[in-house]
C-alpha cells in the first residue's frame, strides 16, 4: 500500500503495519514542523539519541515554506543527516523501522523521510578466540553486518570492490552482503548465487548463517569435508576477496563464509603470510603433517597390534605392555566419544573454573582410567595427541570430517585387517574426489586435477611478487 498526502492517513496506515500500540520498543512521537503535523516512528535502542537530538533541533528552527512542498524537495533542502531517503512503500518503511531507521511522516508528503541513525549494541572487534595470530591485526568480525562491511572496505580501497545488499526471510528479514572484486570474481558463480539468494523462500534463517548454507548449497549427508570455509578475521576475508573468491556476510553473525573453498583453502591461516616465506612454510608444512596425522595414527596403530609380527624390532615399543581388558577398538571408540563429550562439558563450564577444571579433569581421569583396568597408556597417548592436534588446523568442520574419515579407518581395519584398512583408504579418497566445490571444481584441486604452479603456492609460502 501506498502512503498518501494526508498525515491522519499515513499514520493508519504505519499503525496498522508497525503495530507499534502492542509493543513497547516501538516509539510513536508526534511532532510539528514548520506549523505542520508530523510524526516520527524508530526503535528504541537502535538509533543514535545524539544524531537524533541534533536532527530534531534542525527540523524545529525551519521557517521557510518553499521548503515544504513534497519529500524530494524536504530531504534536498532541510535534512541535515546524510543517510537519509524518501520512500512510498508503507511496507519498505515498515521494514526499516524495524532494522533501527527512524521513518518520519509530514502532513502534506506523500513519502515517508527515512533516516538512517541507526546505532546497534555490538561488542568490540577484538580478535576473535578460534582464529589468533602470533603476528599481524588483531581485530575480527561482530555482530554487526555495516560494521564488518567496513572493516573489509578499510582493507581494499579500490572502485571494484563490490558489496551487494540482500535481505532473506519472510519474518527475520535478515540482511545479507555479498562481496567480491569485480573482474576477479568467477562471473557464473557470482550469477549462481545471486539467483540463489533472491529466489530463497524461507520464513527466517533460524540459525543465521547455517540455515543460508542449507538453504543455498545442498549437500550429500555422507560427505562431511566443509565446501565452506568460515573466517571471523577481516584480514583473511580480505585477502580472499582479492585472491578472486566471494564472502558472503550475514547480520547478526560474527564470521563470513569463503567461498569457493578447497580442502587447501580451509587448511590456510592468516600466520601463514604474517612471517617470512620459510617460517611461513614451515608452519604450513607443520599443520599439513601433524592433521593428516590425526586421520591415521590411530588406525595405523590398531593395524600393528593386528599383525605384531610384522612390526621391526624398532618399533615393538608401540605394543601395549599392561594386560587389555577391554579391546583397543572400543578402546578408541570410547575415547573418540569421551573427548567430544568433554569438549561440550568445557564449552558449559563457567570461565572461573574452566582451566582448573580442565586440567584436574585431565590429570584425573587419564589416571584412574589407566588404573582401573578400562584403558591403556598408549590408547590415552594417541587419542590425547588426536585431540590436541585437531586444533592445529582452524577449521571445526574439517577437524569433524577428519575425525568421521578416522572412525572409518578404524572400523574397516577391525574387521578386515590390512585389507579393510586399504579399504577404509579408498573410501576417504572416493569420498574426497566426489567432493566438488560450491562452483563445481574439484574439492582436491590442485592436486586433482594436477597443477604443478598452483600446487606449489598451495604447499609452500613463496615470496610474494609483483
Amino acid at each position: 500500500m501506498a502512503l498518501c498526502s494526508d498525515i491522519k492517513s499515513n499514520e493508519m496506515i504505519m499503525e496498522q503495519t508497525l503495530q507499534s500500540d502492542k509493543s513497547f520498543d516501538l516509539i510513536s512521537r508526534a511532532l510539528v514542523i514548520n506549523g505542520r503535523k508530523a510524526r516520527l516512528y524508530f526503535v528504541d535502542g537502535l538509533i543514535k539519541d545524539s544524531v537524533m537530538e541534533k536532527v530534531l533541533e534542525f527540523l524545529y528552527s525551519i521557517k521557510d515554506e518553499s521548503f515544504m512542498q513534497n519529500a524530494d524537495t524536504f530531504l534536498s533542502c532541510c535534512m541535515p543527516y546524510i543517510e537519509a531517503s524518501a520512500e512510498e512503500d508503507e511496507s519498505k518503511a515498515a521494514t526499516a523501522v524495524f532494522s533501527g531507521v527512524s521513518a518520519l511522516l509530514v502532513d502534506g508528503f506523500s513519502k515517508a523521510i527515512l533516516i538512517d541513525g541507526r546505532s546497534y549494541p555490538q561488542r568490540e572487534t577484538a580478535e576473535p578466540e578460534k582464529d589468533k595470530v602470533l603476528r599481524g591485526s588483531h581485530d575480527g568480525f561482530v555482530e554487526t553486518l555495516i560494521s564488518n562491511t567496513a572493516l573489509i572496505r578499510r582493507r581494499i580501497r579500490s572502485s571494484q570492490l563490490r558489496v551487494t545488499p540482500f535481505v532473506v526471510g519472510k519474518s527475520s528479514k535478515t540482511d545479507i552482503a555479498m562481496i567480491f572484486m569485480d573482474g576477479r570474481a568467477d562471473t557464473k558463480l557470482l550469477h549462481k548465487l545471486e539467483k540463489a539468494l533472491n529466489e530463497i523462500d524461507c520464513d527466517s534463517l533460524t540459525m543465521n548463517q547455517e540455515s543460508l548454507v542449507e538453504l543455498l548449497f545442498g549437500r550429500k549427508w555422507y560427505n562431511p569435508f566443509p565446501k565452506i570455509k568460515y573466517t571471523e578475521r577481516p584480514d583473511s576475508a580480505a585477502s580472499a576477496i582479492l585472491e578472486g573468491n566471494i564472502v558472503i556476510l550475514v547480520d547478526n553473525s560474527p564470521s563470513a563464509l569463503v567461498l569457493p573453498t578447497s580442502i587447501f583453502d580451509v587448511m590456510e591461516e592468516a600466520d601463514d603470510y604474517y612471517f617470512s616465506p620459510i617460517t611461513g612454510t614451515y608452519l604450513r608444512l607443520a599443520r599439513y603433517v601433524v592433521t593428516f596425522a590425526t586421520l591415521f595414527i590411530t588406525p595405523m596403530w590398531l593395524l600393528a597390534l593386528k599383525y605384531p609380527e610384522a612390526l621391526p624390532d624398532a618399533l615393538q615399543f608401540v605394543l601395549p605392555k599392561d594386560p587389555i581388558n577391554v579391546p583397543i577398538f572400543w578402546q578408541l571408540i570410547i575415547l573418540e566419544i569421551a573427548i567430544d563429550g568433554l569438549r561440550l562439558a568445557s564449552l558449559n563450564t563457567p570461565s572461573t573454573l574452566s582451566t582448573a577444571l580442565s586440567i584436574i579433569g585431565a590429570i584425573a581421569l587419564s589416571d584412574f582410567a589407566v588404573s582401573s583396568g578400562w584403558f591403556c597408556s598408549e590408547a590415552i597417548l594417541y587419542m590425547a595427541f588426536v585431540a590436541v592436534a585437531n586444533y592445529s588446523q582452524p577449521s571445526y568442520e574439517l577437524s569433524y570430517a577428519l575425525k568421521f574419515m578416522r572412525v572409518i579407518l578404524l572400523i574397516t581395519t577391525q574387521l578386515f585387517g590390512i585389507l579393510g584398512f586399504i579399504g577404509g583408504l579408498i573410501i576417504i579418497i572416493a569420498i574426497a574426489l566426489t567432493n566438488k566445490t560450491v562452483s563445481g571444481k574439484s574439492y582436491l584441486y590442485p592436486l586433482i586435477p594436477f597443477n604443478g604452479k598452483a600446487l606449489l603456492h598451495k604447499v609452500l609460502r613463496l615470496r610474494k611478487t609483483n
